[in-house]
């Protein structure tokens, strides 16, 4: 006789099952639907494995770089499909998107090294399905400032979407660890500093950590964070099951969550499950590490964190930043920045009320250990921003005017548009004429009728770059130094790559 205790965990183990094959069913609908995989989904370029990352240099890494985008163009741009010859695909020579047919193909590795006696270093690390292009316009600010950048392309990006089918995070941070080799070797004893966006930030902060515990490694003396990835949603944990239909090649399909055409020329848009499975196992190792040395009484140690964090964030949590990371920091002179909704903006009514109170919710009770900056309407009828801050330790709010304004038509930031000024020739709302990148994607006014893009309107309507870049900017560099020839406008005289 079964007891009610059994019974019901019969019931819920059949009710898991029959939600596991049903989750099974809709994976193998999905391989046998929709767009079919195309060569970029296919052909996967070889690169360093994490012990050959270790023992190369800095011109290794951009020989096998060179070998792997002549690969695509072999295995991929010359094999392109005839249907897929259409001006709107990246991998089609003839197409307006076309990388090496641009102003400069920022899907690579690049140095910039200042005129004259170095300043410092700085290694930049780009986001998940991202490339170096979306550090570029910090990279000419470090320039100007007298900095010799190092921007790696990390492994799996940059070529084909394939390039994350097989890659691991481990390969991600053997490619930090290079960059920083080289950074330190490029500017002895000057300031080192490390900037991570998204998947970078995790990067970075994590060869922080590991530094720490590690003597080989050289240790950063800031780290500037932009929407890092130290925690991303629940689905990620799971995401791994999802490609269990693709053992059998019938159902191939199902090792990507999405099949999307590649219009984007520095960035991916299919993405294949691997990404997230790794970006979890990067966010666990990661929150590992911070309990590790909270634990071990070493997170004194940690050179101060500048972080900048939308407070409305669909791709990483914004609470993971403040619980697991900067509530377990002692006062070391870190600091956060919150981008606050738009409280003035037209679209209001039609802002959900969790969101007016958002912000509320994720800062813990003062004092803090770390310096607050909310980025924020002067009041609810105005559209000038102000900072407020409050010092560690410290419970009185200071308000500083910054003579920018929201616009009324954006009612927030987002994950990937913070590293972006307005002016960015292919994010930008106001984009620069004198660069071109095939398409204006933050300029678009998205109007018409469903169905008739080849693209979802999630991709045009996502806010793409940042009203507030010059603040950020002026508080991630130092300034720019008058005898540097590193200017944004002649930064590719003082540069050995763009």
């Amino acid at each position: 006789m079964l007891t009610p205790l059994r019974k019901a965990l019969k019931w819920v183990g059949i009710l898991l099952l029959v939600l596991f094959v049903g989750f099974l069913g809709s994976r193998v609908w999905f391989a046998q639907s929709g767009a079919p995989l195309e060569p970029w989904h296919t052909f996967v370029p070889e690169e360093m494995t994490v012990a050959e990352l270790d023992e190369a240099d800095w011109a290794a890494y951009l020989a096998r770089e060179d070998k792997l985008f002549s690969d695509v163009t072999r295995e991929v741009v010359q094999k392109l499909p005839e249907d897929e010859r259409i001006p709107s695909n990246r991998y089609f020579s003839g197409s307006i998107v076309y990388p090496p047919s641009l102003t400069h193909d920022w899907n690579r590795s690049y140095e910039m090294v200042p005129v004259g006696e170095p300043a410092g270093a700085v290694v930049l690390l780009h986001g998940l399905t991202d490339s170096p292009y979306s550090l570029r316009h910090t990279a000419q600010r470090y320039l100007a400032a007298g900095f010799v950048v190092v921007a790696p392309r990390l492994p799996g990006h940059g070529t084909v979407p394939a390039g994350l089918t097989e890659v691991e995070w481990e390969d991600w941070l053997a490619a930090t660890r290079l960059a920083m080799r080289e950074a330190a070797a490029r500017a002895p004893g000057k300031p080192l500093e490390i900037v991570g966006f998204s998947n970078g930030g995790a990067l970075a902060l994590k060869y922080a950590l590991d530094a720490l515990s590690d003597d080989k490694l050289a240790r950063p003396s800031r780290l500037v964070l932009i929407s890092p990835m130290i925690g991303i949603t629940r689905f990620a944990r799971f995401a791994g099951l999802a490609a269990l239909p693709a053992w059998l090649p019938a159902f191939d399909k199902a090792a990507w969550l999405g099949i999307v055409p590649e219009f984007n020329p520095f960035k991916y848009n299919s993405f294949p499950v691997n990404g997230a499975v790794q970006s979890h196992r990067l966010t666990r190792a990661l929150q590992a590490s911070i309990t590790a040395q909270a634990r071990a009484g070493k997170l004194a140690e940690l050179p101060p964190a500048l972080t900048f964090q939308s407070v409305m964030d669909f791709t990483v949590s914004t609470r993971a930043i403040i619980d697991a990371f900067y509530s377990q920091l002692p006062a070391n002179g870190s600091e956060l920045v919150l981008f606050d909704i738009n409280r003035n903006t037209k679209l209001g009514p039609l802002l959900r009320a969790t969101s007016y109170s958002a912000l509320m919710r994720l800062l813990p009770p003062l004092p803090r250990n770390f310096r607050t900056v909310i980025i924020t309407n002067e009041d609810s009828g105005s559209d000038q921003v102000v900072e407020r801050s409050i010092a560690a330790g410290l419970s009185e709010e200071v308000v500083r005017p910054l003579g920018l304004s929201y616009p009324l038509d954006v009612y927030s930031l987002s994950h990937v548009a913070l590293p972006f000024p307005s002016s960015d020739s292919l994010y930008g709302s106001a984009p620069d004429p004198k660069e071109n990148f095939g398409l204006q994607l933050g300029a678009m006014a998205v109007r018409g009728e469903r169905g008739a893009l080849i693209v979802s309107l999630d991709a045009l309507v996502r806010m793409s770059s940042n009203p507030f870049f010059p603040y950020m900017i002026d508080r991630i560099a130092p300034p720019v130094s008058t005898a540097q020839a590193g200017t944004p406008e002649n930064a590719a005289s003082a540069s050995s790559a763009p």
